[in-house]
């Protein structure tokens, strides 16, 4: 052969790859390798999670989670039957309003038919009423009173003796005058007066005014 090189005898230069290409090669197989590790560890981690939150949504609320309904506490004290027993003691009351023993009521009849005044007060004093002045209307409301009943007590009977009287029937009108004595209240009986409520639903109504049902709390723990 020509040139600057030659090749004498029968032995001849062994030819090998460039050690470059060998490295890519295993460079890139290590590399696909860790890729399908990495890939395979990303599904058993999405597998273990999605796993746990399929299996929190099948159960429901978490287990280590409570519910706790817990009654407000209830007012203390009790009107009892017909508005009668500790409460009727002197100078004591229910849930920030009087006794029926504590409050005087007058009845007058406002209406044309005899004798309907006095029997309301004798229903009213079996309920534990205190009874003032039995009779006729003043002239003020005389035939005046369109609806059942109008119950007139002073300025401080609005929210405590006129709410408890007015238990004992239905369709009254409350209202105030100027009085000074918040525990003695007039019952005008209208035109539209039948009856007083029946005793139990007038219980009823009494004990729902002084002892109103207490709202239950809900209370989460987790």
């Amino acid at each position: 052969m020509g040139g600057q090189y030659r090749i004498t005898g029968d032995k001849y230069p062994r030819l090998r790859r460039p050690r470059r290409r060998r490295r890519l090669v295993l460079a890139v197989v290590a590399s696909t390798a860790a890729l399908g590790l990495v890939g395979w560890g990303t599904l058993q981690l999405i597998d273990v999670f999605t796993g746990d939150e399929d299996q929190a949504a099948a159960a429901g609320p978490k287990a280590d989670c409570a519910t706790r309904v817990s009654p407000s506490p209830k007012a203390s004290g009790s009107a009892g039957k017909s508005g009668k027993g500790k409460a009727d003691k002197p100078g004591t009351s229910v849930n920030g309003f009087p006794a029926p023993g504590k409050i005087t009521v007058n009845v007058l009849n406002a209406t044309p038919r005899a004798g309907l005044a006095k029997d309301t007060a004798d229903e009213l004093k079996k309920r534990g009423f205190r009874i003032g002045n039995v009779g006729n209307a003043t002239k003020e409301y005389d035939k005046k009173v369109k609806g059942a009943a109008l119950l007139l007590g002073a300025k401080a009977a609005e929210d405590a003796a006129l709410p408890v009287l007015n238990t004992q029937l239905t369709g009254a009108r409350l209202k105030t005058d100027g009085r000074t004595k918040a525990t003695e209240v007039d019952l005008i009986i209208g035109t539209g007066f039948k009856a007083l409520s029946k005793q139990k639903d007038a219980d009823k109504a009494l004990a729902d005014l002084t002892s109103p049902e207490p709202t239950p709390t809900t209370t989460r723990t987790c």
